[in-house]
């Protein structure tokens, strides 16, 4: 058919809802919305404020099939169309008010077109999520879902998820004290559904009271579910979202019992800044606890020996900050990774090399490290970086602040005595006097702060 013939056959149809019976209406709008898969969507969109106008009349009080129901039904196919601008019109013209005040009154067949035609709607349109959520539409949803066993529940759960990515939906559920509904929406549902849910719950977890009514709930098991079977963006929101979580103590241990470290690995070896980015800030958060650092280290060697020279960066990036760990010292030297990342240290890329180096000068403040470094052959390679002019900055910094630890340490004083005679390395062994000095000196006042504080408080007796 040519625009002509459609214009036609929306004349006819715009005349049998003017004139026609109310079977007749009933028919030619389930018409339209058969056709509506081919029909031009500029023909449709003339369509709208017709069948918005009919979702608009009295509630419905027959049994029967209703003018509202076909509308609404033909509503929702024409807003699948495209690439949801039809959906925003529909919007536009007052549909997300007119379901809201249907809803309530519905059951059955009636009940779950209204709700699927209100879930493309606020899927593509933000305005009519704004309608929603601000005129009551929080409370009727979560209403449906008390008493919903079948399955509009599922499309009861996806409009929720869409409303929850905002502020107000998601303080609204705090205070409802609804909150499963949205770990339930991150289980069940469509893979785009349970990846809004999921940031929901990310956003939801940042209070610490708001994480732990979500742990309760079950939200780990899930979010590590959904970043299990989720795909490259969604794994990216569940690790995210688990990241959140993880940051208390008390959840760090279920977290990575819960199978969340090696899929964190994985995002480290892929291809994705933001994936690595993620898995790196996560593996330092897990990481205070020795079990976890233990398993962490054991995927970051692996890396370090299977991965591209990006995973490698990003494996030597979280040992350095390991590094920095009391008890991730001795974790980092029992892996047997120190080997592996003096060899990196010679031979991998730059950004390799100085995070390699990163890791080594924290090391080097330890004894039992330094002796590990030295065994595999550290020095030698540390010195030439020191010297070499062409390398970077902060490799070199790294390098001369590792040496400086082993020029002190009176075991390692004379293989490395060659190397005071350079100007960087004494540089760095001033910087290191002044900095411990100063660190000595914070601590000492902070002591007398202390003391102060509690002499001068009138509250204390």
């Amino acid at each position: 058919m040519n625009l002509a013939d459609w214009d036609q056959e929306l004349k006819k149809y715009q005349d049998v809802i003017a004139s026609g019976t109310k079977n007749m209406k009933i028919k030619a709008i389930m018409m339209l919305a058969r056709i509506s898969k081919h029909a031009p969507e500029p023909v449709l969109a003339r369509t709208i404020p017709i069948l918005t106008e009919i979702l608009g009349h009295n509630v419905l009080n027959d049994s029967a099939p209703s003018l509202q129901e076909a509308a609404a039904y033909c509503l929702k196919c024409i807003a699948c169309r495209g690439d949801g601008a039809l959906a925003v019109e529909i919007g536009g013209h007052g549909a997300p008010h007119s379901l809201m005040r249907l809803l309530p009154h519905s059951d059955g067949r009636m009940q779950k077109i209204l709700i699927k035609c209100l879930l493309v709607i606020v899927s593509f349109c933000n305005a009519s999520r704004t309608v929603v959520a601000t005129n009551g539409g929080v409370e009727v949803i979560i209403g449906l879902l008390s008493s919903c066993t079948n399955d509009t529940r599922r499309y009861l759960l996806e409009i929720l998820s869409v409303l929850a990515l905002r502020r107000d939906v998601r303080k609204a559920l705090t205070r409802l004290r609804a909150l499963h509904y949205v770990v339930e929406a991150a289980s069940f549902g469509s893979i785009v559904s349970r990846e809004r849910a999921c940031q929901a719950i990310g956003l939801l977890g940042v209070t610490r009271q708001t994480r732990r009514v979500l742990v309760e709930l079950g939200a780990i098991p899930v979010l590590v579910s959904l970043f299990r079977v989720g795909e490259h963006s969604t794994k990216l929101v569940a690790g995210n979202s688990l990241g959140v979580i993880s940051a208390h103590v008390d959840y760090i241990r279920p977290v990575a019992q819960a199978g969340a470290i090696p899929l964190y690995a994985e995002l480290l070896e892929g291809p994705d800044p933001s994936g690595k980015e993620i898995a790196e800030d996560v593996f330092c958060i897990l990481a205070v606890a020795e079990a976890n650092a233990v398993e962490i280290a054991g995927h970051l060697v692996r890396i370090l020996r299977e991965g591209n020279d990006e995973a490698k960066a990003s494996a030597a990036d979280v040992m350095w900050d390991l590094s920095g760990y009391k008890h991730s010292m001795s974790v980092v030297r029992d892996s047997g990774a120190i080997p592996i990342l003096v060899e990196l240290l010679e031979s991998g890329s730059e950004d390799v090399k100085v995070n390699v180096s990163g890791a080594f000068a924290q090391l080097s403040y330890d004894g039992t490290d330094r002796m590990s470094l030295a065994e595999a052959g550290a020095i030698p390679i540390l010195i030439d970086l020191m010297n070499d002019v062409d390398e970077v900055e902060e490799l070199r910094d790294n390098a001369t602040e590792t040496l400086v630890n082993f020029y002190e340490d009176p075991l390692y004083h004379d293989r490395v005595s060659n190397a005071i005679n350079v100007s960087s390395f004494r540089n760095m062994q001033n910087r290191l006097v002044h900095i411990r000095a100063s660190n000595e000196h914070m601590a000492r006042s902070l002591r007398r702060m202390s003391v102060e504080q509690l002499t001068w408080n009138p509250d204390v007796v």
